[in-house]
């Protein structure tokens, strides 16, 4: 079999079987499309392991970052075993693959101050009425009361949203749903975004009269991804002084809440992850900003 015509038929796996993200699963058929074309075999069978060496070496001579050559080479094990199991292959040649250990950087993470007077200055603009004002209130203020994922902020539906409890419920990565609160700021933004934004966007989408999401972009159709890492972008950027996302929001919304007392536990819950290890890094930017602190303020430090 040919490795891309696999590959097609490992990327199906992941979504339908381990169902992992569309961004996930894009990335890694990616990856094997690189793989395909510099590996020098086109049949999966004639893959060795120093082929797949040679093209994590030529990933690091291109600059790469180590981030993404460890994904590439749990992309390729990952092929690899799933095609041993299926019978497509008679051994695996990425069983000695190991990638190179990754450098844990802190993410940015915007101070509470700092975003108290980003998102006053939002609800001032919002006041005035304009919808997309008013929609990218709701987005910020969501972002930061949740810590969701921009995916899964962007899919929401109105069924979705229990007004009355202040929460939302979400579908994270593999399909797995849970129930996260939000707060008052977040409840008034949304609020008014429902009332007098939402219906002026969705009267320019004729033909949706029936639209569930709750997040609709200038058209009327449903807020995409991109759509809203650009408004994060626009609005969030300039006070950073950096380009920053979504997930500048959701890394602030975590450590604030270990800041003022959260246990981990709690919020790897809130945050929808797998791993208690994934969310201790944010014990670590706490401990960051707490050194930082002392190195500022204590006389003799």
């Amino acid at each position: 079999m040919r490795i891309d015509d696999a590959a097609d038929a490992y990327a199906t796996h992941l979504r339908d079987v381990r169902r992992l993200s569309p961004a996930t699963v894009r990335a890694y058929r990616s990856d094997l499309a690189d793989l395909s074309a510099t590996a020098g075999a086109a049949e999966l069978g004639d893959v060795d392991l120093e082929q797949l060496r040679e093209w994590l070496w030529r990933a690091t001579k291109r600059g790469d970052a180590k981030s993404t050559i460890a994904r590439r080479t749990a992309a390729a094990r990952g092929f690899f075993a799933w095609a041993s199991e299926a019978g497509l292959i008679a051994a695996d040649p990425s069983l000695r693959l190991v990638a190179p250990k990754r450098g844990r950087s802190l993410p940015f993470v915007a101070t509470a101050d700092a975003l108290t007077e980003l998102l006053d200055r939002l609800a001032t603009r919002a006041g005035e009425g304009d919808p997309a004002a008013l929609r990218d209130h709701a987005v910020l203020e969501l972002l930061y009361g949740t810590g969701v994922r921009v995916s899964e902020l962007c899919g929401l539906d109105l069924d979705d949203l229990d007004g009355e409890r202040r929460t939302v419920r979400v579908m994270g990565k593999g399909a797995k749903e849970r129930v996260v609160p939000f707060g008052g700021a977040a409840a008034r933004a949304l609020d008014a975004y429902l009332v007098r934004g939402r219906p002026v966007l969705l009267a320019r989408r004729d033909d949706s009269p029936g639209e569930q999401a709750v997040l609709l972009g200038t058209r009327g159709s449903r807020l995409g991804a991109r759509a809203a890492y650009d408004i994060v972008a626009r609005t969030l950027g300039p006070a950073a002084r950096a380009t920053v996302g979504p997930h500048a929001l959701r890394h602030s919304a975590a450590t604030h809440l270990l800041d003022g007392g959260a246990d981990l536990r709690t919020v790897q819950e809130l945050l929808g992850h797998a791993s208690l290890g994934t969310t201790q890094i944010y014990t670590h930017v706490s401990s960051e900003r707490l050194a930082a602190t002392y190195r500022l303020a204590h006389p003799r430090a």
